[in-house]
This record gives structure tokens, sequence and C-alpha cells, in this order.
């Protein structure tokens, strides 16, 4: 079980996360073309992540001068920058005293690591190296496919997160107006089809409080390298970056 601290943004906060998106937004030539979270819809384990190259990149904001209210946790930054193999960062903003602007604190990327407080430059990291995706990023992605199927249909998205340890995965309302929830799977090739959790009665137990209607999706995923008629070949691995074609079914009531 685990506790998910649903904390909502404040205008405040929203204006700096913002401000700091936008600047990173800049440090690069047409911009960041791979955000993962460019949202403040709760829960926070990250207030922005984006992919640079083969690497992720998960950012914390904090207010220099400690008088912002910052939803979510340092703890909640490193779960997901473990959980992805990525970089957790932290990006000091500081408010102008003439104007009210947020603004960096610091040149250049203003980004630091999590754990040792040195100044990150996340181009210095990119390599050639091919990385495999992790459970987490695949789940996401997962998750991801599902949202954006349910926002094309018209639903009205309540809440969603990443976290392959937590279920459910989106809360939607549905026909009646009321919520809906949905717990996500993935597979990679060579499965086509995710199976339901063992401890779907548990999950259906406790979201029972909020609503007795659920759903299951399975979303499988195959590298678009891969050669699907070719008996006794090695599965190509899902690189960070490269292509990927996904197989999504539906929700299954």
């Amino acid at each position: 079980m685990y506790d998910i601290e649903m904390h909502e943004a404040s205008p405040e906060f929203e204006r700096c996360w913002s401000a700091a998106g936008a600047y990173l937004n800049g440090q690069v030539q047409d911009g960041l073309q791979s955000w993962l979270r460019a949202h403040l819809k709760p829960p926070f384990l990250e207030h922005l992540s984006f992919r640079l190259g083969n690497q992720l990149f998960f950012i914390r904001l904090e207010d220099v001068d400690e008088r912002l209210n910052v939803p979510g946790s340092l703890h909640g930054l490193l779960t997901i920058a473990d959980g992805c193999q990525g970089s957790a960062c932290l990006m000091p903003m500081k408010k102008k005293v003439f104007g009210g602007d947020w603004i960096p604190a610091h040149p250049g990327w203003d980004l630091f690591d999590a754990r040792t407080k040195k100044p990150v430059n996340p181009v210095n990291l990119i390599t050639d190296e091919k990385i495999p995706i992790t459970a987490w990023e695949m789940h996401d992605f997962a998750v991801q496919v599902v949202r954006d199927q349910l926002v094309k249909e018209g639903r009205q998205l309540m809440g969603w997160q990443g976290n392959p340890k937590v279920d459910p995965a989106i809360w939607f309302l549905g026909d009646s107006k009321g919520p809906e929830w949905v717990v996500v799977r993935a597979v990679r090739y060579p499965e086509k089809e995710a199976k339901r959790p063992h401890n779907w009665g548990d999950i259906a137990a406790l979201c029972a409080r909020r609503s007795k209607i659920g759903h299951f999706a399975s979303v499988a995923f195959v590298s678009t390298e891969q050669k699907l008629k070719t008996d006794g070949e090695a599965p190509v691995p899902l690189w960070r970056g490269y292509g990927v074609h996904c197989s999504y079914a539906g929700l299954i009531r």
C-alpha cells in the first residue's frame, strides 16, 4: 500500500512553474521536444521532466527564499528518477522584488543534482549508448496511451500517475458523470496482452469508496525494428528514444 500525496498547485506556484518550463525550453535550439511531465495535475513526484537524447531529467522546483508552497517532496523526486534511471535535479527559482516575476536563481540550465548539489548540464550527459527503457518508463508510456485515447473520446480526466507500483493509474468521469478508474498494465513483444493483477479484488475494494466502476487496460509494445514473422529470433529491445509500435484495444470494464 502507498499513500499518495495529492497536493494541489497554488496560483503562485503555477506562475513559478510556468516560468521555469519556459526557461528550460529556451536552453536548446528549437526548444525541448520530448517533455515527459508538463502539466500540474497531482500527484507530484516531479514538477517537470523531459528526455534529451538518451537521458531523462526529473526536476523539482525550489524557492531560494523559502516562501513558496511547493507541492510534492524530495523523496518523490528521487523515487521516480531512480525508477526510470534518470537524473534527479533541483531547480532553484527566485521571485523578483519588482514586478513579481519568477526567474532562475543561477545562470545556465540552473539545474543541480538532488543528491550532490553539483551543477547539471543535460547536454553534457548525452551519450551514444543504447539504453533499454525501464519498467517504469514502459508503464508510464502505457498510461499515456490510455489517457490520450480517453481524451480523444471526450472523457474528462480527473488524475493519473505513472508509478507501476500504484493502482489505479487513471481516474476519469464516466457517462454518468461519476468517477471511474483504470488499472493499466504494459507488456513487451513477444507478449501480446497483459494479465489482470492478482490483487484485482483488493484494488476494487479500495476504489469502491469513490467508485465501483473500474476498467482494465492492456497495452503491448514492440520495437519498430522487430521482424514479426521471423521464428526463433530474439526480441529487439525497446531502446530509450527509439521508435515503437503499440497495441491497445480499449478499456475492459
